[in-house]
């Protein structure tokens, strides 16, 4: 296996890690985190807008997002999409600001998102595993095409795992630590 596929797997399987965080933290747990509303999208101007380039997202307490328009004409336009993103959140608004407080999670919504951290991770683990048997195959091609020696192969087969199993286990750490996150009272 030459470098620059080495580094070409590498580099895919730590993007599907990055996807992996940053589905999690999308997910809300029992605190207040800016990144819940990182998928919201307000209509601003016709335009499907991020809610982060239209507002600042501050938590003032641990169970408060308080989010301050740049232009305070928008601010209906950015209530609306956040009931519309449907994450189980309602804002208020004075005017000024939106302020989102963040419900206690109960047992039952805490065992849903378990579930959907475990989800999440089982399609990284599995994106990843992908990327293996792709590289696998390109090498076994190869090995067969005499353009490597088996043993040769047998190496980057055994290099291509060890790297997969680094990555599985990144995922399974992180998926460890939001799980026990949402879990915690």
């Amino acid at each position: 296996m030459n470098d620059s596929m080495r580094k070409d797997m590498k580099s895919r399987m730590q993007k599907r890690v990055e996807a992996l965080d940053r589905d999690l933290a999308t997910l809300r747990t029992g605190r207040a985190n800016p990144a819940i509303l990182d998928k919201v999208s307000v209509d601003y101007y016709g335009m499907e807008t991020p809610l982060n380039q239209l507002a600042s997202i501050t938590v003032p307490e641990g169970r408060m997002l308080v989010v301050s328009p740049f232009d305070k004409s928008s601010i209906a336009d950015i209530e609306k999409a956040i009931l519309k993103a449907d994450i189980g959140l309602t804002p208020n608004n004075d005017g000024q600001v939106i302020r989102i407080t963040i419900p206690a999670l109960t047992d039952e919504r805490r065992k849903e998102l378990s579930k959907l951290v475990r989800k999440y991770a089982e399609d990284a683990r599995v994106a990843v595993r992908n990327i293996r048997r792709e590289i696998n195959d390109q090498v076994k091609k190869q090995e067969k095409n005499g353009d490597i020696a088996a043993d040769e192969s047998r190496r980057a087969q055994d290099d291509i795992q060890k790297v997969t199993d680094e990555h599985i286990e990144a995922i399974d750490q992180a998926a460890d630590e939001k799980e026990k996150d949402i879990m915690e009272v």
